[in-house]
């Protein structure tokens, strides 16, 4: 394990935070000047470590570029793990949106003559339980496509409720050990058993249901366009099978991290080994029923729905795991960390929450898990904050957390920063009502301490 190396106040490390903060302004104000998010974060994540290798390679230390090559394939690996993971989730969605599970779903929610307002509280209640199981990502993406589905065109029903989902997703994945990856870092360090998580469930659920109420405040009356004549949405062939595939990989991926010490992308990618294969049996019996003309229509192209994903959202995780890497590399999230011995655990652990928001959640988790800073007495309880409000503060800006950045690559120029910041407020009061609960529970009450 190498030393911390200390550039923030080297030309690199100036000119680094430079870039940083120039993408990070072009990342806030995407609608402003319509640059893809992707764009900016990946020029400040793969920038910042060039600048670096020159810096390294004209110092000529040795050290210091053996200490570079290991940083830099530690950060690979992170960022793999993470790409892989959500390339093969995204996959997933674009096969049960081709095969109709959520124009189902939603056919079947509106024909019931659901409300804007019901439609909003069971999104939300959707996300807030599965994300848990599914992880906060995959659930927002999943929630977040059944949104377009039931009325693309009503910007004042899809907003507020993409925001109460991606709230939802992170409080509700902010619970279990795999339902956001800040949670499962924490699992993996072992500061805290499998069971200890789950008395985070009373701050989560109901600093969600605070942000949830003030959010259904602004869906608007009345139903989404249904007709009695529409014809009834069915799921295609294949679509219950790959919709049972599909909760066998997230399986697969916890399990592969918990038991066969493996990444959890690898259960993930061999999830898509089996989708595809899966496919290939199924248009090999479709050619066995109907002749060689018709299955040329009815063929199913497994390639088509990872040529539909979200790149720009693959992308961007890169570079923004990338740039805060750099940062770290630097030293400067050091300066963050001694914070712990001059302000106290849990000043700092509920600022966690509003710096998770900004530099993603999962890089700011790791930076508290490396260091590894003295909690003070009740360090347990502690750990269970910073877990809290790692997951649940990345809701506070659109960008803060992996569900959000789906849910911008999925409902592109309908949720953004802006539109998010202007209902941000009712997110905040949600989190101060977590943490409020939190302190409770395990500081005054002990419980789950």
């Amino acid at each position: 394990m190498h030393d911390q190396l200390h550039l923030t106040t080297t030309w690199v490390g100036i000119l680094s935070l430079i870039i940083f903060v120039i993408g990070y302004y072009f990342i806030a104000t995407e609608d402003k000047y319509h640059i893809n998010k992707a764009k900016p974060a990946l020029f400040a994540g793969v920038g910042i470590f060039m600048l670096i290798g020159i810096y390294v390679a004209l110092s000529g230390d040795k050290i210091m570029g053996e200490h570079l090559h290991s940083e830099i394939n530690h950060l690979i690996l992170e960022i793999a793990g993470i790409f892989f993971f959500l390339f093969v989730a995204m996959t997933y969605i674009e096969a049960m949106i081709d095969r109709g599970v959520f124009s189902t779903l939603r056919y079947n929610l509106v024909s019931k003559g659901y409300d804007y307002k019901k439609l909003f509280w069971v999104t939300g209640f959707l996300a807030f339980f599965i994300s848990p199981v599914a992880d906060n990502l995959t659930t927002a993406l999943i929630l977040s496509t059944v949104l377009i589905t039931i009325d693309k065109e009503n910007k004042a029903f899809i907003v507020p409720s993409a925001v109460n989902i991606v709230v939802a997703a992170n409080a509700g994945g902010a619970w279990s050990p795999f339902g956001d990856i800040t949670t499962l870092m924490a699992w993996v360090a072992h500061k805290g058993v499998f069971t200890d998580f789950l008395f985070l469930f009373p701050a989560a659920f109901l600093g969600w249901g605070i942000t949830a109420y003030l959010l259904s405040r602004y869906i608007p009356e009345g139903n989404p366009p249904f007709s009695s004549d529409e014809k009834k949405a069915e799921i295609a062939e294949g679509g219950k099978v790959i919709m049972g595939l599909f909760g066998l990989t997230i399986f697969l991926a916890v399990m592969s991290h918990n038991v066969l010490h493996l990444p959890a992308m690898w259960g993930m990618m061999f999830g898509l080994a089996i989708l595809k294969l899966y496919v290939y049996f199924l248009n090999q019996r479709n050619r066995g029923r109907i002749n060689d003309i018709t299955c040329s229509t009815k063929s199913i192209n497994a390639f088509s729905w990872i040529a539909k994903i979200e790149n720009d959202t693959l992308l961007f995780f890169f570079g923004i795991l990338a740039a805060v890497g750099g940062l770290h590399f630097l030293g400067f999230l050091e300066y963050f960390t001694a914070l712990y011995t001059q302000f106290g655990a849990t000043i700092v652990n509920i600022g966690v929450g509003f710096l998770s928001a900004i530099v993603d959640n999962v890089p700011v988790m790791s930076a508290v898990l490396k260091s590894n800073p003295d909690m003070g007495a009740d360090s347990h309880a502690q750990w269970m904050l910073v877990t809290l409000t790692a997951g649940v503060g990345g809701s506070l800006i659109s960008f803060g957390s992996a569900a959000g950045v789906g849910v911008m690559g999925k409902l592109h120029g309908i949720y953004t920063f802006s539109s998010h910041m202007k209902l941000a407020w009712t997110v905040l009061i949600g989190y101060l009502v977590s943490v409020a609960i939190w302190y409770v529970q395990f500081e005054i009450f002990h419980i789950g301490s």
